[in-house]
């Protein structure tokens, strides 16, 4: 049970970064839905990201935790950062598309 936080903070970090191209793909619709499904995506993978360390904790597997916190805190900071680019990037193209 607990592997499967891994992979579900994988597939949503992946929905997070693929969510905001439904505004490209779906230009009538509302492109604030979609960023707001995105960021809520990305929360909840990191959330699990952290479940998971906790889990860690209270097993005691210390040498999981350090083998794995460095890339965990890389993971976070992309998954951060490129969803708050891409939904950027996004809305500022559908904006485009409304005033022109």
């Amino acid at each position: 049970m607990i592997e499967l936080l891994n992979i579900g903070s994988l597939l949503l970090g992946l929905a997070a970064w693929l969510l905001p191209f439904g505004v490209l793909l779906r230009p009538q619709t509302n492109p604030a839905i979609w960023i707001i499904f995105s960021f809520v995506a990305c929360a909840i993978a990191i959330a699990f990201q952290i479940f998971y360390t906790q889990h860690v904790v209270q097993v005691e597997d210390w040498a999981a935790l350090m083998d794995t916190m460095d890339a965990v805190a890389f993971a976070t900071k992309s998954l951060l950062i490129v969803t708050i680019v891409l939904n950027i990037c996004v809305w500022l193209v559908q904006r485009r598309r409304i005033i022109a």
